[in-house]
């Protein structure tokens, strides 16, 4: 699935399948994956440092099938 040129959104993420059972973190109109929560921190740790002024969106897209419980 193409992404459009321009500005990525979260919707275009939540759309494409290749990110599914990941982490992902949207910044600076860049996509960052991980596998664990542990290298989604590790993430946000450097992009605190190399982009300072930017708030990053992060998610988990769950794989197909998953269900996912809240307490």
């Amino acid at each position: 699935m193409a992404v459009k040129k321009g500005k990525v959104t979260m919707m275009d993420v939540f759309k494409n399948p290749r990110y599914r059972g990941k982490h992902v973190v949207l910044a600076a109109g860049k996509i960052y994956t991980a596998k664990t929560g542990e290298g989604t921190a590790a993430i946000l740790e450097t992009l605190e440092k190399t982009h300072p002024g930017i708030t990053p969106e992060v998610a988990y897209l769950p794989k197909v099938r998953s269900l996912i419980l809240w307490m």
